[in-house]
């Protein structure tokens, strides 16, 4: 028995409401997608807009040049911007290069650090627009002004990186060690992301009508994929290690005093380091034109002194070359005050900012009695003076003789690091600890007599330090003020560091990353696994929606097979209901006529 027209128009009613829900569900999509589009390629308007229809590429040659270089841009401002962040340890020795160079005091790192991120920012955010448009099925036009703001941050850079590179590319060695403590978080981040970008690949993989462009688009991100994943394989980190195999944290030696809190090298700035817990005090010793040993650790007076002022045509005569008499005229602490280095003055007491404005430079001897009074370690670097120097071939015995006139300092309290005349040194003063500034064989040091190393943070490796603790050589890392960098160099075994920032690695209770060989195992092998059954189920569902879709033709007929055809077919299907009368009238319903289909409605006229 046939229908009768009252069923046949419930019927097409009932489709005519599922229909229409689902147009009005697109329609309520549009401001997502036009807010996409407009922020992406400043097409706010439906009739900009395009989809990409079914096998077709999702941009033109243009836009996919523009896309690419969008791609390096993102990686090359990711590794600038993770490079600089981590050099923070050595800003303060950046901004006073710069100083020197330029001759006037400004905080250049923190502003590069700033318009890095800002860029970095600004690019990411063109991406993330990029890829949602993509996984709407967009196709992509970057606007102009977008594309000058990508050359932009593409010049700076690489412009960047190559002048840190060609300037400070000891900093690289920085960037290596963060890895030992950054990357199993970078692991799974860059999972994330991969998972992530699973969407918009499927999708686009299964519209695709070329076998060539399914290959290369699946190949690259497997390819990147499956690195990934195997990237812990070759990971190493010594704050990875078996429970219980944590050692001591390493003793604090105050580089300088505390630069933080007072102006470096003055009696304030050693207090100020003794008072928040420091275990030693580090320095310079320069030895006046009269002979006398005193605290400098640049060669001219001009950056933290008031030389231009008390002696202004003699600023560029190097600090040896005055006598104690007028070293003594000179202020060593308002300078500290004006240039506020570390970005810490504001936060002084009144009372603080006052000693520190009235600094002025203070004598080896002074230092130690200082230490002595404290029981805290001292080391110090020794410049030999220039040519004409009356105590050029003196010095370290004008050394000597302050530390042994003065009986209230304990030898064993010194490590002694000047590597000249080190035997006559030893001869002298056998409990002096003699400290060597360079590795060498452990034949070598035992024979100069050698308890303690002194090297620089980027020397860090816990075989070595391990190796020479085993017949007690103890090992002293400088500067390390950021503590990313003390946790390292606490699980890697260094005794000692000296620091900018004691207030700041005191309050560690642990190193900020340490997991056993086992936890950090499952970590890995969990964040694989999961990413490989997602990203597997998103391939999945894509094959299943798009299923009436063949993977490789030639012809657009075949898609009206598909689901593509489906609103067609349901709009058709609604122009027909206006044929059927509502009480079941018979009436010859007129021919529908060709309606666009929804991937039609959004083509932008021609």
């Amino acid at each position: 028995m046939g229908r009768s027209p009252t069923t046949l128009t419930k019927l097409k009613l009932g489709k005519l409401k599922v229909v229409r829900r689902q147009l009005l569900q697109r329609y309520e999509h549009q401001p997502f997608i036009s807010c996409l589009a407009g922020l992406y390629g400043c097409h706010w308007k439906r009739y900009q807009r395009a989809r990409a229809q079914p096998g077709e590429c999702c941009c033109s040659k243009l836009e996919c040049s523009s896309f690419g270089v969008l791609i390096v841009t993102f990686g090359l401002s990711l590794v600038f911007l993770y490079f600089w962040s981590e050099a923070q340890n050595d800003y303060n020795d950046f901004d006073w290069f710069s100083f020197g160079k330029f001759g006037y005091w400004f905080p250049w790192s923190v502003v590069l650090l700033v318009v890095a991120a800002v860029l970095f920012t600004y690019v990411a955010g063109l991406l993330v627009l990029a890829v949602c448009l993509l996984t709407e099925g967009q196709r992509l036009y970057l606007h102009w002004s977008h594309k000058i703001g990508i050359l932009v941050t593409l010049t700076f850079s690489i412009s960047a990186i190559t002048v840190l590179t060609d300037l400070w590319k000891e900093e690289w060695k920085t960037l290596l060690l963060s890895f030992q403590v950054t990357a199993p978080y970078l692991h799974v981040g860059g999972v994330s992301m991969m998972t992530l970008l699973s969407w918009p690949i499927a999708l686009h993989f299964f519209r695709m009508n070329k076998r060539v462009r399914q290959v290369l688009i699946l190949g690259v991100y497997l390819a990147v994929l499956f690195s990934l994943y195997l990237v812990p394989l070759g990971m190493y980190s010594p704050c990875i290690k078996e429970e219980g195999t944590l050692g001591q944290p390493p003793a604090l030696i105050g580089h300088r005093g505390a630069p933080m809190f007072g102006p470096e090298n003055t009696e304030m700035s050693f207090k100020k380091a003794i008072e928040l817990g420091g275990d030693g005090l580090e320095t310079d010793v320069t030895i006046s034109y009269d002979g006398v040993p005193f605290l400098m650790h640049d060669r001219l007076l001009k950056r933290t002194t008031n030389i231009q002022e008390v002696f202004p045509n003699r600023s560029s005569e190097p600090a040896a070359m005055f006598t104690w008499s007028e070293l003594e005229e000179l202020n060593a602490g308002a300078w500290f005050l004006k240039r506020d280095p570390f970005g810490t003055a504001a936060s002084l007491s009144g009372e603080d900012q006052s000693t520190a404005q009235n600094q002025s430079i203070q004598t080896l001897r002074g230092f130690l009695e200082l230490a002595s009074q404290h029981r805290k370690l001292v080391i110090f670097d020794l410049y030999r003076p220039p040519r004409d120097h009356p105590y050029r071939d003196s010095w370290i015995n004008q050394t000597l003789e302050v530390i042994r006139s003065n009986f209230t300092i304990d030898p064993s309290l010194v490590l002694w690091l000047p590597s000249e005349q080190r035997n006559m040194v030893h001869d002298v003063d056998p409990w002096l600890q003699q400290t060597s500034g360079d590795k060498a064989s452990i034949e070598e040091l035992q024979e100069n007599n050698i308890v303690k190393l002194n090297l620089h943070y980027s020397a860090m490796s816990a075989e070595q330090i391990s190796k020479y603790a085993s017949v007690n050589i103890s090992t002293n890392l400088y500067v390390v003020s950021q503590p990313w960098l003390y946790s390292l160099a606490w699980c890697a075994g260094a005794q000692s560091v000296t620091t900018n920032a004691i207030h700041i690695l005191k309050a560690l209770r642990r190193p900020l990353f340490l997991m056993t060989p086992e936890e950090y195992s499952l970590m890995w092998i969990l964040s694989d696994v999961l990413s490989a059954v997602l990203i597997a189920a998103v391939f999945i569902f894509h094959w299943w929606r798009e299923r009436g879709l063949p993977c490789c033709s030639g012809s657009r007929q075949t898609h009206e097979n598909g689901p593509y055809s489906k609103f067609r077919t349901e709009l058709s299907d609604v122009w027909s209901i206006s044929g059927v009368s509502v009480r079941g009238e018979s009436r010859t319903p007129p021919a529908a006529p060709h309606l666009p289909t929804i991937s039609e409605l959004h083509e932008p006229p021609v």
